[in-house]
């Protein structure tokens, strides 16, 4: 991070502009910047400072899986053998296209996973293939999602 932005606070402007990317990532800064009445060059400013903050971590185009053949989503509760494998599980698991989204957290589990497959034989070879022949993984416990109700940022 650039020191001269190490006590940066977000202002209006700023939350402004990251609602409007919030809603609409494609929306070209040029079109910000009318909307927001400043320069096409403060937007662009005002970016880059937040990426260089860590605030903007960037983006990303969101493709709908069960539209290209994607039809099972499921979560994933994976016990650890011990604690300190952690780093080495994330590392393995991150070799597995299907899982999308890795979480280390507290309560029953040592990490929650949300995976994306095919159908139930894509699922049960990932499961039984993949994930759980991982060195370290003692057990996993899985729930299939029958549907996905809401999905969103948070609001600024």
């Amino acid at each position: 991070m650039d020191k001269k932005y190490s006590n940066y606070d977000l202002d209006n402007l700023d939350i402004q502009i990251l609602s409007t990317l919030m809603d609409d990532a494609s929306i070209p800064y040029t079109e910000i910047a009318k909307k927001l009445i400043v320069s096409g060059g403060t937007i662009h400013v005002r970016m880059k400072k937040m990426e260089e903050l860590g605030i903007i971590k960037g983006s990303q185009l969101i493709v709908n899986p069960q539209k290209v053949g994607f039809d099972i989503t499921a979560f994933l509760g994976i016990y650890l053998e011990k604690g300190s494998q952690y780093a080495d599980a994330v590392k393995q698991l991150q070799d597995i296209k299907e899982v999308v989204e890795l979480h280390y957290c507290t309560g029953q589990y040592s990490m929650f996973a949300k995976i994306v497959c095919r159908d139930t034989a894509h699922l049960r070879k990932v499961l039984n293939e993949d994930i759980q022949s991982l060195t370290g993984i003692q057990r996993t416990e899985t729930i299939i999602s029958l549907e996905e109700s809401i999905k969103r940022q948070i609001t600024l």
